[in-house]
């Protein structure tokens, strides 16, 4: 291979689309609070989520939401776990962000091609028969509930710092 063309690869791999490198969006269940909502969504679409689904509760206006993230990333609304989990997108894997026995720590998880981190809310989280249908759980150092925004946030940065 010469120069030129190792030269020409890495500009083209440079091109590929994004969907090359997969893709991850965020589901929050029932959350608790809508501001956390709004600041989820604001992170969002900075870090270029591909989606961000609310199961078991409606979107609001979202004053934390100052760069109106909402007009461009999709958000998708559900009514129930079960209707969120038959609409997601093939090979799409569920990985829960949870306090749990069965939980990997996040400084060491190898997170999927494709994924979708699920959240719960901070005051009752995950229920066990939903974390039974997720592909991985994985958690936080900490030995209390985090915000969801926060916890978001940090998830999103580790994802996207490693690739």
């Amino acid at each position: 291979m010469t120069a030129n063309s190792e030269h020409d690869l890495k500009a083209s791999l440079d091109k590929r689309p994004s969907f090359a490198r997969g893709y991850y969006g965020l589901a929050i269940y029932r959350p608790k609070k809508e501001v956390n909502f709004g600041s989820l969504l604001r992170t969002a679409q900075i870090f270029d989520a591909s989606f961000i689904a609310l199961i078991g509760s409606r979107y609001h206006r979202q004053a934390s939401d100052t760069f109106g993230a909402v007009h461009h990333i999709p958000v998708f609304e559900y009514d129930c776990f079960d209707t969120f989990y038959s609409n997601l997108p093939r090979s799409c894997q569920i990985v829960a962000v949870e306090q749990h026995e069965r939980a990997e720590n996040l400084k060491s998880y190898k997170h999927p091609l494709s994924a979708v981190y699920l959240l719960g809310a901070e005051d009752d989280g995950l229920p066990p028969a939903i974390l039974e249908r997720c592909h991985d759980i994985i958690m936080l150092d900490g030995e209390k509930s985090m915000n969801l925004a926060v916890a978001g946030s940090i998830v999103i940065y580790h994802r996207t710092s490693l690739t």
